[in-house]
C-alpha cells in the first residue's frame, strides 16, 4: 500500500511539474513586460525634462544677451548662473535618458527570450 501511495505521489508531482514551470515562465514574462512599461514611462519623462531644459537654456541665453546689451551686469551674472544650472540639469537628463533606453532595450530582449523559452518548453 505504501508503495502504491509513493508511486501515486511521484506521478502526481511529475504531472504537475510542467504546469508549475510554465507558471513561473509566465510570471517572468509578466515581470519583464512590467519593467518595459516602467522604462518607457521613465524615458518619456526624461524626454519631457530635456525639452523643458532646452527651452529654459534658450530663454536664459536671450536674457544674458539682453542684460549685457543694457549693461546690467548683476542680472547678466544671475542669468548666466541659471544658464549653467539648466545646462547641467539637461546633461543629467540626457544621461538618464540614455540609461533608460539601455534598460528598455535589455528588458525587451528579456521579454523576447522568455517568450522563446516558453515556446521551446511547450514544444517538448
Amino acid at each position: 500500500m505504501r508503495r502504491l501511495f509513493a508511486l501515486f505521489a511521484v506521478l502526481a508531482l511529475a504531472a504537475s511539474a510542467p504546469r508549475v514551470l510554465s507558471a513561473q515562465d509566465s510570471n517572468a514574462v509578466k515581470q519583464d513586460r512590467k519593467e518595459v512599461r516602467h522604462d518607457r514611462r521613465e524615458l518619456r519623462g526624461d524626454r519631457k525634462d530635456i525639452r523643458h531644459d532646452t527651452r529654459d537654456i534658450r530663454q536664459d541665453r536671450r536674457d544674458v544677451r539682453q542684460d549685457v546689451k543694457r549693461g546690467d551686469t548683476t542680472d547678466a551674472r544671475r542669468d548666466a548662473r541659471d544658464l549653467r544650472h539648466d545646462a547641467r540639469d539637461r546633461r543629467h537628463d540626457v544621461r538618464d535618458a540614455r540609461r533608460d533606453r539601455r534598460d528598455l532595450r535589455q528588458d525587451r530582449k528579456d521579454v523576447h527570450q522568455d517568450k522563446q523559452e516558453k515556446k521551446d518548453s511547450t514544444k517538448d
